[in-house]
């Protein structure tokens, strides 16, 4: 079994308060919980209002499933948002 953790950097220039902040992050969230049925939150930079940090945690049965559940979920966030990224970190644990 395989937990993968990914913790992604987005930038949402367009963002000029933390409200407006707050309305993005929380939509983007609910739809990635609902597609993937996956753990996710906002992790860091809550204060920072152009800068989404959110991380994500999904049990996996192999490798290769963690591999294309991480490509789904940066393919959907891509698709899903105007905000663009900036960095992400991955992280396997094995159990």
């Amino acid at each position: 079994m395989k937990v993968l953790i990914i913790k992604i950097t987005l930038r949402a220039s367009w963002v000029h308060s933390l409200k407006e902040k707050r309305m993005v992050v929380k939509s983007l969230l609910q739809r990635l919980k609902n597609k993937f049925n996956v753990s996710v939150g906002e992790v860091d930079e809550q204060d920072i209002h152009q800068t989404i940090v959110i991380g994500i945690v999904a049990v996996c049965g192999t490798s290769a499933q963690a591999s294309s559940t991480m490509e789904s979920i940066i393919t959907f966030i891509e698709d899903n948002t105007d905000a663009e990224i900036v960095d992400i970190e991955q992280y396997e644990e094995n159990f």
